[in-house]
């Protein structure tokens, strides 16, 4: 690059350095810091667990999002000291450095960013995700499986906690449906756009013509909300155990430990067999039933919010959100933003951040 257009790149950096100074009140956020680290300080205030971890956790939130803003000044600070003092001759001997330092400070600007776009109600909670196989036996179960492995291998890579809740295996192989608990900052604000139907083209490792096959699977994604926001009258539920089935242990099979809740309202039905009591099966039951009807709440409330949260959709040609194509060529496009890219094996190794980012982008430019 030259220089002008290295300095043209820097210029840019600024005038988004400043949309997020705009974005955030950091003299706000060191006084909310203060309240929470004086609240820590109170007589009795671990009595209160729940309390504690909540003002806990946004205390460290906050803490860290000063240290990104700060840090990345500097790093801004420098960028802009360093092309305003440095001469011709001295750019030509460091040009490589300096373009390498360019495009780290961009990249932590976009990624912080991206951070400051997830503003909504519950886009720092915790996730439940859910994959559904469509239509289409065990090419659809199998697909289900694959993208399900997808998910936890991108909460690995981003150090989130994942619990497995509930799988329906496949009458063959793969998942029918299967769901996990996703615990790190923002995992709702970044999986919120993942729902949706997920498309796969590939040559079927199940058919021995080795013919091309379509199949779908639909991701649902919902917050993990705090149990005292939503108030859910014991009358409105409807409450089924049975017997769990599948590998899990002696316990499976063998007592009915597994729950099935429906919300008689709206018709929601959830279930959990993945853990060792019926107590236990029963609190994920409601945790995941609260989580529906908060995001049920949310999408009535705000529907001009619908572009970002997404809608379960009828799994079938017409309605994915991503096509991820194995065969004639190798291709992953997400149909809302475009974005696109030709590494497959990538992607379903959990690399799916960049089309998040493009989607998150996207929707909040509209």
């Amino acid at each position: 690059m030259t220089r002008d257009e290295i300095q043209t790149i820097t210029d840019e950096i600024n005038d988004k350095m400043k949309n997020i100074q705009n974005h955030y009140n950091i003299d706000e956020i060191k006084k909310e810091i203060d309240l929470l680290q004086t609240q820590m300080t109170e007589p009795n205030f671990y009595d209160d667990l729940k309390r504690a971890s909540s003002v806990g956790k946004k205390l460290r939130q906050n803490e860290q999002l000063i240290e990104n803003l700060e840090s990345l000044q500097k790093q801004v600070n420098s960028l802009n000291e360093l092309m305003s003092t440095v001469n011709d001759e001295d750019f030509a001997l460091m040009q490589k450095d300096i373009e390498e330092e360019v495009s780290n400070v961009a990249k932590n600007i976009r990624e912080l960013w991206i951070t400051a776009l997830l503003s909504g109600k519950y886009d720092k909670c915790n996730a439940i995700l859910t994959v559904h196989s469509g239509a289409g036996g065990t090419e659809a179960t199998d697909w289900a499986d694959m993208l399900f492995r997808m998910y936890k291998r991108y909460c690995e890579r981003h150090d989130f906690d994942f619990n497995i809740i509930d799988i329906q295996a496949g009458d063959t192989t793969g998942v029918k449906s299967a769901t996990i608990e996703i615990n790190g900052n923002n995992a709702y604000g970044f999986l919120k756009c993942e729902k949706g139907v997920h498309r796969l083209v590939r040559i079927s490792p199940f058919d021995s013509n080795a013919r091309r096959h379509t199949s779908f699977a639909s991701v649902e994604v919902i917050p993990v909300i705090e149990s005292g926001e939503l108030e859910i009258k014991d009358t409105d539920l409807k409450i089924d155990t049975y017997r769990a089935g599948g590998a899990g242990g002696q316990h499976i099979n063998k007592t009915d430990s597994a729950v099935r809740i429906k919300h008689i309202p709206t018709g929601i039905v959830v279930q959990c067999q993945n853990e060792r009591s019926q107590i236990q099966n029963k609190a994920t039951a409601m945790k995941i039933l609260t989580a529906k009807l908060a995001d049920l709440k949310e999408e009535e409330e705000q529907k001009k919010m619908s572009a970002i949260q997404g809608q379960l959709k009828k799994i079938e040609w017409g309605s994915q959100i991503r096509s991820y194509v194995f065969h004639p060529y190798s291709m992953v496009k997400d149909h809302r933003t475009n974005y696109e890219t030709a590494d497959v094996n990538g992607v379903m190794d959990g690399d799916i951040q960049e089309f998040i980012n493009e989607y998150l982008v996207k929707a909040n430019t509209k």
